[in-house]
């Protein structure tokens, strides 16, 4: 698996390079009018040479982006992250290979036209394919092919951002049903590999330079205010992500009903066009367009300022990425989400120096808004922390960060249950985990789940004479069947069996109906062991027997309980209820 993970990471690391390359190849061409693969982000892009005709660029990506979507793959339309979920919870980690081309092509040429989504969701979806396709064509289990799978969306991450721990931290958060060495391992080679080849080219810095920052003042008295204001800044990001996720699907459900994919989606971009040049007319730079970095890099280096345009570019951003992806662009949400946290953030800060003449770091703010934002927005909080200190390398911001979006996670889940991932599978009646929970049971022994109300009967037993016995009478029984004091089946008693032996008039013995699909185990097996045991030989019940019954076949002394499936849902039923939401 690790092998097979360091293949996809190596195939991904790449795919990340060539997809960064569409994206400044579409760009350079459409609002540049040049063939060029030089393009940073990072830096805001000049006027367009034909002036408001830049209102037709995402037209033009409208109709290129329909059509590979109605033609190719329905599965690129949108930020990508849902549809691999999906895919992991449903469909047992398969994803048609065609999406990796089909979402490369589709998004490359969103983010290059100008639609305001961001990169990760498309090279999530693409490493994940790219992992589903290794999985196919091997023909590994579910298991290694959701593994996989989870790998692809990890190493995607990774070498976008220059992130690998990110990386690592979204897959837990958000894709792995389950976290162990087996599923560990092969996301962590796959990340590594995918990161150290987008260092290869993209370089080592991080994806934002920030300078030198005090997010927090020396002074106990006026650090514990700060602090405070950072978690009031948390609970106004968890406003901003829950009013995100229902704009976001207001639009979608309002752009579904105009008649015409084409249509719509050119309509859709065709507004976004007119805001873009709106802001590049009168504020000088298009801002909102594409992922969005260059303005946040202004903003962390201090080179933007102003609440009022601040919170403009916030609210601005939001139509922006909810008409984008509204309307059936392909792009990714987290990129978008960053910029709002950054604006935001900034915008908070300064509205406290204006009106209340406090004196805060705007860059610290608008750093710490990102993760809230991100946080709150996606619920993965671990992974929010991590990313904006790999982004930005900056440690010192670590502490309020940690609070902040502890607050807008708490607040968004009061205002919104499910964040902007689940929120689409919600809607398609698509329930997932909204989190890890350890199976406590399966760590139990089996002494501690077994049925101790047993019968241990010999075979010459006839049926009726047992259950007309009055302490067995219009009870659930569950019987050992012996011969010569050694076992040779079992039997579950129930109201079924009760009624069937009333029709009958036939006289037989426990012996005739006994089950010999049972399994053995012993007082000290684990519950998860004792589950693997009977799937494998299909058991009716499991029989508990005592230590001291060493290695010989057990005899009807040794037993001591007995498990049956309903004993396992039984104590799975408590274990759910130790995390009643």
């Amino acid at each position: 698996m690790c092998a097979l993970a360091a293949v996809v990471g190596i195939v991904t690391g790449f795919g990340a390079l060539i997809f960064r390359l569409m994206i400044s190849f579409v760009h350079n061409l459409l609002f540049l009018h040049t063939i060029s693969f030089d393009y940073d982000s990072s830096l805001f892009t000049g006027p367009h040479p034909w002036g408001a005709w830049v209102i037709a660029v995402p037209v033009i990506g409208a109709i290129v982006i329909t059509f590979i979507v109605a033609n190719f793959a329905p599965e690129a339309k949108g930020h990508g992250v849902p549809e691999v979920m999906d895919a992991i919870y449903y469909k047992g980690g398969v994803i048609r290979p065609v999406v990796a081309v089909a979402k490369s092509i589709a998004s490359a040429v969103a983010i290059g036209s100008g639609a305001s989504v961001g990169r990760e969701g498309p090279i999530i979806q693409i490493g994940s394919a790219l992992g589903s396709t290794f999985g196919q064509i091997i023909r590994l289990t579910a298991g290694q092919r959701i593994t996989l799978v989870a790998a692809g969306a990890g190493a995607g991450i990774a070498a976008t951002f220059n992130t690998p721990i990110g990386g690592v931290m979204f897959v837990t958060e958000l894709m792995l049903p389950e976290v162990s060495v087996n599923t560990f391992l092969p996301v962590a080679t796959a990340t590594g590999i995918a990161t150290f080849i987008g260092r290869l080219f993209f370089g080592p810095q991080p994806a934002f330079s920030v300078p030198v920052l005090t997010p927090l003042p020396n002074e106990l008295a006026a650090g514990a205010f700060t602090l405070l204001l950072y978690v009031a800044l948390g609970a106004l990001m968890g406003v901003a992500a829950a009013l995100f996720v229902r704009v976001l699907h207001w639009l979608e459900d309002g752009f579904d009903r105009i008649p015409g994919r084409y249509f719509r989606h050119m309509l859709g971009m065709s507004l976004v066009g007119v805001l873009i040049w709106l802001l590049q007319r009168n504020f000088g730079h298009y801002y909102v367009e594409g992922v969005g970095y260059a303005t946040i890099q202004a903003i962390l280096s201090n080179q933007l300022a102003g609440f009022e345009l601040l919170g403009l570019l916030f609210a601005c951003k939001v139509m922006a990425t909810s008409i984008s992806l509204g309307s059936g662009s392909s792009g990714g949400v987290f990129s978008p989400s960053l910029f709002m946290g950054a604006t935001l953030g900034a915008s908070f800060a300064g509205f406290l120096e204006h009106f209340a003449h406090v004196s805060v770091s705007m860059p610290a703010f608008a750093m710490v808004g990102m993760g809230a934002m991100v946080g709150g927005g996606t619920g993965a909080a671990l992974t929010a922390i991590t990313m904006i200190f790999e982004m930005t390398r900056d440690y010192e911001i670590v502490l309020p960060m940690i609070l902040a979006v502890g607050a807008s996670l708490a607040t968004r889940r009061l205002l919104s249950r499910d964040n902007i991932y689940t929120a689409k599978l919600t809607r398609r009646g698509r329930a997932v985990p909204r989190g890890l929970h350890a199976n406590i049971f399966l760590v139990q022994k089996a002494a501690d789940v077994m049925e101790t109300d047993l019968s241990i009967v010999s075979a010459d037993t006839p049926l009726d004479t047992f259950l007309f016995r009055t302490e067995h009478k219009s009870r659930m029984r569950h019987v050992v069947v012996t011969r010569q004091n050694r076992i040779v089946g079992v039997l579950r008693i129930n109201t079924g069996l009760r009624q069937q032996l009333a029709k009958s008039n036939a006289s037989v013995t426990l012996g005739d109906v006994a089950q010999r699909n049972y399994s053995i185990v012993r007082e000290q097996d684990a519950v998860f062991d004792v589950i693997r045991r009977m799937s494998r030989r299909d058991s009716a019940m499991a029989l508990v027997i005592s230590p001291d019954a060493g290695r010989r076949p057990p005899r009807a002394g040794h037993v001591r309980g007995v498990i049956t499936k309903e004993h396992v849902a039984d104590s799975v039923a408590k274990t759910v209820q130790i995390y009643p939401n």
